[in-house]
């Protein structure tokens, strides 16, 4: 069994990893969000964020190493994480102003450039399933709400009721957001929901061959059917030849940024290192708009990136090396539990 490390870079503001892959050594990257706020987190949260992060990056390494495409093991790692309550995706999802759970997920193929996305349903257990299934089984590539959740029926997605993501952790956040909007405090709703995030995998198989997907519940209080990056392909979920990138943040301004797109962009046209192109986006582009979040993102030779400029970022990956990594912070120290 590979050793554990909880590990982070010493870098302020996230992670760079030059990791030079071998020939036909699959590497895998996740996270669960960068809303990390320190001061909100207990011993036992940590605890539990951790060994859920540990379950979902060895449930998707375990299909690379078996041989499977990079898509599975997008799908495998990002399953558990929509299963686990404590991240903003299935499960966990945080709920609307009206008091509903709305999830959205995208996955993408980087040696296809195939992709498949959902928004805005309330019934499905795991959207990334349903991305993946409307990314093979459909001539499109986007389907959202009463449409989408008659889609997944047909084609034997698990469906559940709405009930079964409520938690009542989620639930006093939308309290709280609400009783701030009530007493007049200026963007409540989203000053509140920006700390919560998403969740996401990049993959490279050992076929050399990429893979991205995310899946969020959005933001806390949001109104009137808000989209944000996450299903979007490009914005927050985005794999080509050389790059994947799942990101994690503020939407607007991933939106406004095509986030995902653009850091493999530089990486594509500009031939930035991966670090440099995903340190621009996140740490530059973004914060002078006004935003904040981060990414992982994951390069055809193995490179690593995961740049954030939060309180922390819920992260693991299995690089080249076989080595199982864990993070939330910017400043942990490498330790063999």
């Amino acid at each position: 069994m590979n050793r554990l490390h909880w590990l982070c870079a010493a870098a302020l503001f996230g992670t760079s990893l030059n990791v030079s892959a071998s020939e036909g050594k699959p590497v895998l990257v996740i996270h669960g969000g960068a809303g990390v706020v320190r001061s909100e987190m207990t011993p036992k949260a940590e605890a539990d964020v951790r060994a859920a992060l540990l379950k979902a990056v060895n449930k998707g390494y375990a299909e690379l190493k078996s041989g499977k495409p990079a898509l599975d093991a997008v799908t495998a790692a990002i399953g558990v994480l929509e299963d686990d309550p404590n991240f903003n995706a299935g499960k966990g999802a945080v709920f609307t102003h009206d008091g509903k759970n709305e999830l959205d997920a995208s996955i993408m193929d980087g040696h296809t450039l195939k992709a498949g996305a959902v928004a805005g349903v309330r019934t499905v257990r795991n959207p990334i399933l349903l991305a993946r299934s409307i990314m093979e089984k459909s001539e499109h590539v986007m389907m959202a709400g009463a449409g989408a959740e008659a889609f997944a029926k047909a084609q034997g997605i698990v469906l559940v009721d709405p009930a079964y993501f409520r938690t009542e952790k989620r639930w006093q956040q939308l309290q709280k957001a609400l009783a701030e909007e009530k007493a007049g405090q200026a963007h409540a709703d989203l000053e509140t929901a920006k700390h919560f995030g998403t969740v996401g995998a990049v993959a490279l198989d050992k076929e050399g061959h990429l893979a991205a997907g995310t899946s969020t519940g959005g933001m806390t209080n949001k109104r009137f059917g808000r989209i944000g990056d996450s299903p979007v392909i490009g914005a927050g979920t985005y794999a080509d030849a050389r790059c994947a990138v799942s990101g994690t943040g503020w939407g607007e301004f991933y939106l406004r940024t095509v986030a995902a797109h653009s850091i493999c962009m530089r990486v594509d046209l500009l031939r930035q290192p991966l670090a440099e192109a995903a340190e621009q986006v996140i740490n530059k582009d973004i914060p002078a708009l006004g935003g904040d979040g981060g990414a992982i993102a994951l390069g055809a030779d193995g490179s690593i990136a995961m740049p954030f400029n939060t309180d922390g970022m819920f992260r693991a990956w299995i690089g080249a090396d076989g080595i199982i990594h864990v993070a939330i912070y910017s400043d942990e120290k490498e330790s063999t539990p």
